[in-house]
């Protein structure tokens, strides 16, 4: 049996949770690592596959102050969802024809939807604190509708609820799909004058948003800063630039971003 050989790049490892400097043993990854791969490889078909609490994940926004509500896409189960992505971006028909009973006169300038996605690790341990970050900071005149909660959802299906609620903004924090060293991360996706047909191109995304990540105070602010500018230019997506550690808007007091 060969002893594994140490990496010359190992101290790169101290910078990064990426795979790299893994060291060798003759021809082949040493045991513990690949160990360690195959536990990686587990843990992210895991926050594929595993539904997400629905009902605890209300409970803890519940205890925030939201109101909530939940809703399902028009794919019936995981498997169709991941072989269908295209059912995960619209509701399913009993859930549009309810939804409008629900908004508020006067509209609502910012929705939050939380989708499942492709990690319900992601949203049962990253969603929570960031809607708290996102209530903390925000703006005196802006109206937040209630929380929607979305299971078997893509992105697109956010534009669909919003709609249907006369949100003028809506953020979908959804599930990113896992790599081997970030199952649970969160992505915020915001959409200016959300309905069915709008394209990724229409969006801002605030990728990586996990405690090895974009934390959810830094998440809450940059999400804050795309939202007025976006009511500012009545757009979202390619033409707005993320410019929130930089760049104050004019008469704007943006979220700080900490040091």
């Amino acid at each position: 049996m060969r002893d594994a050989q140490p990496d010359p790049w190992a101290h790169l490892r101290e910078h990064t949770a990426a795979r790299i400097a893994l060291g060798r043993s003759g021809a082949a990854l040493p045991t513990d690592e690949l160990l360690r791969f195959g536990l990686a490889h587990a843990q992210a078909r895991d926050a594929v596959h595993i539904p997400l609490d629905v009902p605890a994940l209300e409970a803890q926004l519940q205890a925030l102050g939201c109101a909530t509500h939940t809703v399902r896409s028009a794919a019936s189960d995981r498997a169709t969802y991941l072989l269908r992505p295209d059912l995960g971006r619209r509701l399913h028909p009993d859930e549009a024809q309810r939804l409008p009973y629900l908004a508020p006169a006067g509209g609502i300038d910012l929705l939050l939807v939380i989708g499942d996605g492709l990690s319900s690790q992601a949203i049962a341990r990253q969603a929570v604190p960031v809607v708290e970050a996102i209530r903390r900071q925000a703006p005196a005149d802006w109206t937040l509708g209630p929380v929607i909660v979305a299971t078997q959802a893509r992105v697109a299906l956010g534009d669909e609820v919003g709609a249907l609620l006369d949100a003028r903004l809506v953020a979908m924090l959804i599930g990113e799909r896992p790599g081997l060293s970030s199952p649970d991360s969160l992505g915020i996706y915001l959409t200016w004058a959300p309905e069915p047909g709008r394209h990724d191109g229409q969006r801002n995304c605030i990728s990586n948003v996990r405690p090895e990540g974009q934390a959810p105070e830094l998440a809450a602010a940059r999400l804050w800063w795309l939202c007025q500018a976006a009511r500012r230019l009545q757009l979202t997506g390619v033409q707005l630039k993320d410019r929130s550690d930089a760049v104050a808007l004019p008469g704007d007091t943006p979220p700080s971003l900490g040091s």
